[in-house]
């Protein structure tokens, strides 16, 4: 028993070793420097945590990141729901979701800098190089600042960037789920006269609902830590600030360690909520099983 307990550890230990170092350590370091001064070096308790809740630069970041909250969300999974039921129907199945989820395999700066072109702006009368403004001016419009018009225009200019690339994601693990659903329970449906959008409502939507939900935490997580498409695109610039870049300029553009510790830590426990929701909702399922 102890040959086969020492053989455990001597395979547990370096991943628990690795973990420490490149995710406890950092963290718990993280959370020290967040009540420590602009050089990392004094203690000034709680003063970080303050101007992060009553800066106006925070603010507008809050505001930006519960914006991005519920349009990418509620946009991202719904359309990767209505595509994945849809393609189920289609011919060329594997074809379509292929070209839905091509953008996935775009960088997310790749994907900044292209959309920067589309989005691109001169003013009215110049050749317009971005492929919305050139569309605008064609059907007798004027050219459009898309990220330049704050605070919507711009913001949700961002966010459909979010949108283009993860719908497909979404599409992929709902279509997989919805191709679950037992084909006995439709066949019945069907049978008691239930119509398409009935069927869908009561037997496929409580079905897959479980992974709707993992898919809606797994999206709202990545759009609470959203950084490289507002830090490509505008640079948090013309109220299009979020979170994330908020904290990248505290720390390496005016070099104040204690407010993006601080920033840093509050991302972090705005996710740590999410994570633990989907543990517990993976637990619950396997037990379930």
């Amino acid at each position: 028993m102890r040959v086969s307990r020492s053989w455990t550890w001597s395979f547990v230990a370096p991943a628990l070793f690795f973990l420490g170092l490149y995710l406890v350590y950092p963290t718990l370091a993280t959370i020290h420097t967040s009540f420590l001064d602009r050089h990392g070096e004094g203690w000034v308790g709680l003063t970080n945590y303050v101007y992060a809740f009553t800066s106006p630069a925070m603010r507008t970041a809050f505001r930006n990141n519960l914006l991005w909250m519920v349009v990418f969300t509620t946009v991202t999974v719904g359309l990767g729901l209505l595509l994945a039921v849809l393609t189920d129907r289609v011919r060329y199945e594997g074809v379509a979701k292929s070209i839905i989820f091509l953008p996935m395999a775009v960088s997310f700066v790749g994907a900044g800098v292209i959309w920067k072109f589309v989005y691109a702006y001169n003013p009215p009368g110049a050749n317009q190089i971005g492929l919305l403004n050139q569309i605008v001016v064609a059907l007798g419009g004027e050219p459009v600042g898309w990220l330049l018009e704050q605070p919507w225009v711009n913001n949700l200019a961002l966010i459909m960037v979010g949108i283009w690339i993860w719908t497909g994601f979404a599409m992929v693990i709902l279509s997989a789920a919805y191709k679950g659903i037992p084909k006995e329970l439709k066949e019945a449906a069907r049978v008691d006269g239930a119509s398409e959008w009935q069927l869908f409502w009561h037997v496929s939507l409580p079905y897959i609902q479980s992974t709707i939900a993992v898919v809606a935490t797994t999206m709202i997580i990545n759009v609470l830590k959203i950084f490289d498409i507002v830090y490509v695109m505008t640079n948090g610039n013309f109220g299009t600030e979020v979170l994330a870049n908020r904290m990248y300029k505290e720390m390496f553009q005016f070099r104040n360690f204690g407010r993006a510790g601080a920033v840093a830590v509050i991302l972090f426990l705005a996710i740590l909520p999410l994570m633990l929701l989907n543990i517990h909702r993976f637990r619950r399922q396997e037990v379930e099983r």
